[in-house]
This record gives C-alpha cells, sequence and structure tokens, in this order.
C-alpha cells in the first residue's frame, strides 16, 4: 500500500483518500478488519502518529469503525459507500471535463473520446 506522498496536501489526508479509494472500490470489503496502526505506518512508511490521524478522520467520516480490543473495520453501510462512491466518481468526471474542454474539446469530443477509450478496453 506504499504511496508516494505531494507536499501539496497533509500526509494524513492524503492516507484518508487512499484508504477512502480502496474501500469504495471494494479492495477492503465492508467489514474486513484493518492492519493495526503500527502495520500500516510501516506499509506506507508514515509515522504511527500520521497513520492514527488519518484513522481517525476515517472514524469520523464513518468509513471505519472501532470494536473495542478487536481492532478498526471497514463500514458496513453500504448506501454510505455508494454515495461516496458516487461523489468521488463526480468529481473525477467534472476534473476530466474541465480538463479537456481547456484543451479545446467539446463536451460531443469528449464523450466521443471516452467511447474510444471504452471499446479499446
Amino acid at each position: 500500500m506504499k504511496q508516494d506522498f505531494s507536499n501539496e496536501t497533509p500526509i494524513y489526508l492524503q492516507i484518508v483518500e487512499k484508504i477512502k479509494i480502496l474501500i469504495i472500490s471494494g479492495q477492503i470489503l465492508p467489514g474486513d478488519r484493518l492492519p493495526s496502526v503500527r502495520d500500516l505506518a510501516l506499509d506506507m512508511k508514515v509515522n504511527p502518529n500520521t497513520m492514527q490521524k488519518a484513522l481517525v478522520e476515517l472514524e469520523n467520516l464513518r468509513l471505519i469503525y472501532t470494536e473495542r480490543t478487536n481492532g478498526k473495520y471497514a463500514t458496513q453501510n453500504k448506501k454510505l459507500i455508494d454515495k461516496l462512491k458516487q461523489e468521488q466518481s463526480a468529481k473525477l468526471t467534472t476534473y476530466y471535463i474541465e480538463n479537456m474542454s481547456k484543451l479545446g474539446y467539446s463536451l460531443k469530443e469528449i464523450i466521443e473520446q471516452i467511447k474510444k477509450k471504452g471499446e479499446k478496453k
């Protein structure tokens, strides 16, 4: 799960985003137990305090929860996961359309580009 961090955003927020994507994409399944704070920190090569701060934020977002003495788990709230997945999709779509528009593409041309890419899979 190692990640290259940028200097533009605090590292703990980048970790939050990474784990959020893993949960909403299904790479971490609902109810999966997360590794310990120490193991996650080692895996991502960050200070355990930074990882703990990220996990607190993920709990605030209700993406993970803690069972006393048993550890931390990914949410089982399918509605929340679906909502966050839709929000992420909208964010990425907007980003793509805005950047393609800056390159001079019309919406019709953008749609054609997407179709072409989809056909090549």
